[in-house]
C-alpha cells in the first residue's frame, strides 16, 4: 500500500480578502463580549500570549477612547494542573484558569493556542487536543501560534485544511498530517473558521487581522499605532525577507553591496557596475556573490525589487508607473511582468487585496 507524500506549498499563496458577508458569524454581538481563550502550553514564548493579551486589551482601550464599550473579554489558560505557566527562558506567569477547568463545550468567540519551544515542540499533549477539539465546535473561530499548530493537527482539524506554522516545523507538519496543504511560507492562513500562524510575531498579525474582522479597520489602525505594528502585513507574504534570508554569510564587500542596493534601486545595477563598486572583476564578483548569498546577483536583484514593489503597493497610493520606477523597473509593463511571475497576479490586484491605505 502506497504512502501519501506530504504537501508543502513554498509558494505563498495569494487570496483574495473575504466577501462582507463570510465575516458575519464574527460580527460583534450586542448581547455579550466576545471571549478569546489564549492556551498557553508551557516551555512556550511567553511574549506569544503575553502580546496577544495586550492586542485584544488595546482595542478594547481604542473603543473606550471613542466612547464605545468594550469588545473582548481574555484569559489565559495553562495546560497542567498549576496555574503557572513556566516558558522556554525560565520566566513563569500566573494564567486565570487551568485547562480542565474551563468547559470546552462552552460557546465562545475564539480559542487561540500557542506552542511549545526547543526539542518539546513535536511532542503531543492528547489532553490538551482533545479539548482543543471539543471546542472547535462551538467556537467562531480556533486558531494556533507557531508550533501551536501541532496541538490542532492532533485535533483532527487540519484534515483538508490550509495551514502553516514556524518555517522551521512545516516539513514536520506536513509529514505528520499528509491531509492538510501545509504552506510553508505564509505569515498566516485562514480557511473558514481555522487559522494558523508562522512562528511568534505572525499570531501578533494575526491577531490584528482579527480586531480589524470584528471591528472595522480604523480601530485595528488605533491599536497598530499605539502598539507599533504593520496595520496589515498580508497572510500571503513570505515568513521571510530578502534582506534577511539572502544575507551574505561574511560581513565584508558583498553584504555592504547588498545594504547599497536595497537603498538604490533605481539605479544601474547591471552586473558589470555591481563588480565596480565592490572592486572585483565581473566574473570573480559573480562567482563570489553566488557563493556568499546563495543566488546570482541578477535574481537577487530581481527580489529585491519585487518586495519593494509589495511594500510601495501595501502602503502608499503611488501609480504603478511610479512603483515601477521607484523600484528601478523601466515600466509598469515590467513590474507586471515580475509580479506575474513570482505572484501570478497584476500590481492592481495586490494592492487591491493587501493595501492598508
Amino acid at each position: 500500500m502506497g504512502t501519501t507524500e506530504p504537501r508543502v506549498f513554498r509558494k505563498p499563496r495569494v487570496s483574495k480578502r473575504p466577501p462582507p458577508e463570510a465575516t458575519k458569524p464574527f460580527g460583534r454581538r450586542e448581547s455579550a463580549l466576545h471571549e478569546v481563550v489564549l492556551v498557553a502550553p508551557d516551555n512556550g514564548l511567553l511574549f506569544e500570549v503575553a502580546g496577544l493579551g495586550d492586542i485584544f486589551a488595546t482595542a478594547n482601550t481604542c473603543l473606550s477612547n471613542r466612547g464605545k464599550p468594550p469588545y473582548y473579554a481574555w484569559k489565559v489558560v495553562s495546560t497542567t494542573d498549576s496555574r503557572v505557566v513556566t516558558g522556554s527562558s525560565g520566566v513563569r506567569i500566573l494564567a486565570d484558569a487551568c485547562l480542565h477547568e474551563i468547559d470546552p463545550s462552552s460557546v465562545r468567540g475564539t480559542v487561540m493556542v500557542t506552542g511549545r519551544g526547543g526539542k518539546l515542540w513535536p511532542h503531543r499533549l492528547p489532553e490538551v487536543s482533545k479539548w482543543l477539539e471539543t471546542a472547535a465546535r462551538k467556537s467562531s473561530r480556533i486558531a494556533s501560534v507557531c508550533a501551536g499548530t501541532f496541538l490542532l493537527g492532533d485535533a483532527g482539524l487540519l484534515r483538508g485544511k490550509r495551514a502553516t506554522s514556524h518555517w522551521k516545523c512545516v516539513a514536520e507538519l506536513a509529514s505528520r498530517y499528509p491531509e492538510a496543504e501545509i504552506e510553508a511560507d505564509s505569515i498566516y492562513v485562514r480557511d473558514g473558521k481555522l487559522s494558523t500562524s508562522a512562528g511568534a510575531s505572525a499570531g501578533f498579525d494575526l491577531a490584528l487581522a482579527f480586531v480589524e474582522e470584528d471591528l472595522g479597520s480604523d480601530i485595528a489602525r488605533d491599536v497598530a499605532r499605539q502598539l507599533v505594528m504593520y496595520l496589515r502585513r498580508p497572510g500571503g507574504q513570505s515568513q521571510f525577507s530578502v534582506a534577511l534570508e539572502r544575507e551574505a554569510t561574511s560581513d565584508g564587500p558583498i553584504r555592504r553591496l547588498q545594504h547599497w542596493i536595497q537603498e538604490n534601486l533605481a539605479d544601474d545595477l547591471r552586473v558589470e557596475r555591481l563588480a565596480e563598486r565592490a572592486a572585483m572583476s565581473p566574473r570573480n564578483f559573480a562567482r563570489v556573490f553566488a557563493q556568499e548569498v546563495g543566488t546570482t546577483p541578477g535574481r537577487y536583484i530581481e527580489e529585491v525589487r519585487l518586495e519593494s514593489a509589495k511594500r510601495y503597493l501595501e502602503s502608499t497610493r503611488e501609480t504603478v508607473e511610479s512603483v515601477a520606477s521607484r523600484c528601478g523597473l523601466r515600466s509598469a509593463l515590467e513590474l507586471r511582468r515580475l509580479f506575474d511571475r513570482h505572484l501570478g497576479v497584476t500590481p492592481g490586484e495586490y494592492r487591491e487585496r493587501f493595501g492598508s491605505i
